[in-house]
């Protein structure tokens, strides 16, 4: 699955098996989300082919008023101008980290993901070509929005030992996360409860 050409019929296969009932991945506290309405919004989920493809993620920065610091995926709302969730994905991408439109090949889309702070989240799966992310992607990061970018490695993703399950005591209870490991950066909640959701895809998809 390594190469550029099977990744990519993986990531066609995997965005093709049927997307479940439930709007919540794998392990998710369904019991913290919230009822709606919801707000619509789409992130990218990309990944850079290469000898060693992976998914690129952002840290937010920490100024911001909401999930400040923060590693998830390039996106955000999704505008009335926005023609749909790949059209926002692209546009928050190339806003977020200055990715070029002509660099993305859309895949599909991953089963919506709803959050306790009442967002309906499309993840749009895409493909890049190969590179070394700011120097031969063309990254120009927004000062206001992106601390830094990197990417979480393909082997890492699909080990099932990997993710973890986390628990923090919050407002009178104990809620739950996954948690995957990084050595520079903490990928977790939503971002990384939509990892996990991708991975079982791609296992299932490798095995049949």
């Amino acid at each position: 699955m390594a190469d550029p050409d099977s990744l990519r019929a993986h990531l066609v296969a995997a965005q093709q098996l049927p997307h479940a009932p439930a709007l919540h991945p794998e392990g998710d506290d369904t019991r913290d989300v919230s009822p709606g309405p919801y707000t619509p919004a789409a992130v990218l989920v990309a990944f850079v082919l290469g000898p060693h493809p992976g998914v690129l993620l952002t840290k937010r920065t920490s100024h911001l008023a909401k999930h400040a610091g923060q590693v998830s995926f390039a996106g955000g709302r999704i505008d009335p101008e926005d023609a749909s969730p790949e059209a926002a994905a692209i546009r928050e991408a190339r806003e977020e980290i200055g990715l070029d439109p002509n660099l993305i090949d859309i895949i599909g889309r991953l089963p919506d993901y709803i959050t306790g702070t009442s967002y309906r989240i499309t993840p749009v799966l895409a493909v890049l070509p190969p590179g070394r992310m700011m120097d031969d992607l063309g990254l120009s990061l927004s000062p206001d929005e992106v601390e830094s970018v990197f990417e979480l490695k393909l082997d890492v993703l699909l080990d099932p030992a990997a993710p973890k399950r986390m628990k923090l005591h919050w407002r009178g209870r104990d809620r739950h996360y996954w948690e995957f490991p990084h050595p520079d950066y903490h990928i977790w909640g939503a971002t990384a409860a939509i990892l996990v959701g991708l991975a079982a895809r791609l296992r299932a998809v490798a095995k049949s």
